[in-house]
This record gives structure tokens, sequence and C-alpha cells, in this order.
């Protein structure tokens, strides 16, 4: 059903993220990004031993092929007393719950918003996660070591669900997984609540964790990982990409509404779409016709024109296989309305972190409102042909 507020702009009022390279705040994200810095490092030795786990041989199996990663400090440790959560429950608590936790309070910290007048009240939640290794992990326990906080700990829908029990918002709680585009169909599925008056206020975004190497192998014998590690997106070297973790969290409201309760905006969004690829030549495949539909479904729902955008954050993983597609849909779109004197730039975050996967998309919006809030466009490596 309409309502007033369909074409109402949503805005960026917070920010919260962990991310590769020790970025833990949007400031310290934004200096890292300007200085063209790379958040990438060895697979991390505390987590499983990589001696017998890797080898440059493609046909090798049960291997992965792939020297570096994006790793944050201790994922598994947090404030279990703050978010009263006992030590019993907390060492069976995913820690994809934890860091959803953490990065959530830490976006409303960021927007200076108490949320404790909001207890009771009509705010949302929505969280993106894909990622089940910890699951793997606690299903191997002993029959007798079972109890009920491993269900709440493990189970997906509890990762917003813990959220709003946190906070004791009362709106829409819903987890997505549409794999790497989750945390932005989060984002979108947020500011729809919004505009339909679902909640006044919404927390949307996504994490991802890595335990364990069976993701890493499994890519691996798939021939998705790049050998030296790095996303080398848009460029004639592209051979894969690397895993990488993290999350991150943006405070949303209604434009109108920001700006009546004075918060600082750190950017606007003015419309989003979501669409599925359909039949292609694979599951895991893109299409390209799919690609420049959802793209020209965005702008139609901004009320904006291909002439008018001037940068695309792209997916951009660094694959021989997709960054050709996903290329080719942003040219179908924006070459006619562009020219060498007013181009259209396009970047991916990708080559800075790796891959988030479920956190990879909100990650690159966290990016793109940094870059409209600076008024810059920061560097894209590993770009040589």
């Amino acid at each position: 059903m309409p309502t007033q507020y369909d074409d109402e702009p949503i805005a960026i009022v917070g920010i919260g993220l962990r991310l590769p390279g020790e970025n833990n705040t949007p400031d310290g994200f934004a200096e890292f990004l300007e200085a063209g810095r790379s958040g990438l490092r060895p697979l991390p030795t505390d987590r499983w031993d990589p001696e017998g786990l890797t080898s440059q041989d493609p046909e090798a199996k049960g291997v992965m092929r792939c020297a570096l990663g994006g790793f944050i400090d201790k994922p598994d440790h947090f404030d279990a007393r703050f978010y009263n959560i006992s030590p019993k429950e907390a060492d069976l608590v995913d820690p994809q719950q934890r860091l959803a936790l953490e990065v959530a309070w830490e976006a409303l910290e960021d927007a200076g918003i108490d949320p404790t007048p909001l207890r009771h009240g009509d705010g949302g939640v929505y969280l993106a996660v894909s990622n089940m290794d910890y699951s793997a992990a606690l299903y191997q326990l002993p029959r007798t070591e079972l109890n009920g906080f491993i269900g709440t700990g493990l189970a997906h829908s509890a990762l917003s669900g813990r959220v709003s029990y946190f906070l004791g918002w009362r709106g829409p709680s819903m987890t997505v997984d549409t794999a790497c585009s989750a945390s932005l169909v989060s984002v979108h599925l947020a500011a729809q609540a919004l505009r339909l008056g679902e909640c006044g206020i919404a927390l949307a975004g996504g994490v991802n964790t890595i335990h364990d190497p069976m993701g890493h192998i499994m890519a691996s014998q798939a021939k998705m990982l790049a050998p030296d590690g790095r996303c080398k997106t848009f460029d004639d070297s592209a051979d894969g990409y690397c895993r990488s973790e993290g999350g991150a969290v943006v405070v949303l409201k209604l434009l109108s509404r920001a700006q009546r309760d004075g918060d600082r905006i750190h950017a606007v969004l003015r419309g989003s779409a979501v669409r599925q690829d359909g039949e292609s030549s694979a599951l895991m495949v893109p299409n390209g016709a799919a690609q420049e539909g959802v793209i020209r479904a965005a702008l139609a729902n901004a009320g904006l024109a291909p002439g008018d955008i001037s940068y695309v954050e792209a997916h951009g993983t660094g694959t021989a296989l997709g960054d050709p597609i996903e290329m080719g849909a942003i040219s179908a779109v924006f070459a006619e309305s562009h020219s060498t004197e007013n181009p259209v730039t396009v970047a991916s975050l990708k080559t800075n972190l790796g891959h988030l996967e479920s956190a990879a998309g909100i990650s690159g919006l966290v990016k793109t409102a940094l870059q409209l809030r600076d008024g810059t466009i920061y560097p894209h490596l590993n770009l040589t042909t």
C-alpha cells in the first residue's frame, strides 16, 4: 500500500565497522583507503595449521591455493557481560553474532544515538550472514555436551534477533542470506520498511567470520581463488579472489526525520533494486542482461538517469568470468551518457580487502558513503592492464 514516504530518500546517520587492516572506525577506514593500503595478510596460524593445506598445484586435491586473506583480530573475543550474555552461553555463540552486536552498537555510537529511549519502540534490524564455520565445529561435540545455548548460539535467525533483544526493539527483525549480495539486500529491505512506516529507525548490514579451512578448500577446488591472494579486479591478470571476514552496519532513517533530529548525515540513499540472474550457463555464472536490468531498476527507483551518476562501486571480485560480464552491464547502462570529458569511474573495495562474502556489499556501501562525505575517490589497487 503506498504511503507518504514512497519517494523519501534514506539517510545514513551512523556507521559501525570491523574490517581487515585493523579498520574499526569510519575515519580510520577513510584514511586507510585514501592511502591506497591493503588489508590482506597471510592465513592466520592461530585458527588452523596451514601446513599441508596449501599448494600452488591447481590439480592438487583437498588443499587451498590462496596465500593471503582479509582477517580481523580475535573475532571470537568480546565483552559478553556488556551484552548481558553469561560466560557459559558466550562460549557457544557464533562469533558472527558477537560481531553483529559490536558493530551495531558502534554504529549507534557513531550516530550519537542513545538507544535507551528507543526500547520497546519500532526500531528495525536487518542483518546478513551466510557462513556456517562455527556450526560445523560445534556439531562435532559429543551428544552429552549439547545444550539449548547451542541452538540460539548457531541459528542465523538469532543474529538479528539477538541485536533486537539487546536493544529492546520491537520493529521488524530479520536475517538475510542471498550469498554475496545479502548485506545490500538487507539495506534494501530496511529502506523499504522505513518508507512503509514499519519502523522509524533501522540497522542494516552484514557480518562474516572464517574459522575453518573448509571454505578455502572448496573455493580453491572450484578454481575461484587467486594463487597470490589478491583481487586484481578489471585487470588483464585477474585470476580469482581471496576470502575475507569482518562486518559493517549502518544506521538508517528517513531523510526528513534525520534532518528533524539534527543527525549528522554521512550520505543519502535515493533508490535501490533487487533482482535475480534467472537462467544462465550455470548456477554460479552471472547474467549480464539481469545485471543491466537491476542497475536500470535502481536508477528508476531513485528517479535518476545514467548521466547523473559519476561513480560505480562494483562487485568486482577479480575473476576472469565475472569481471567482464559486470563491466559489460555497467557499460551498457552508462556508456552512452558519459565520455572521456564526463566519465563514470568504476572501482572495487575488494582490491583493498578481498571478498567479505555476506559483508561485501555493505563494506562497499560504507566506502562509497565515505567518498561522498569527503568529496574524493579512493585508489583502486592491483590494476596494471
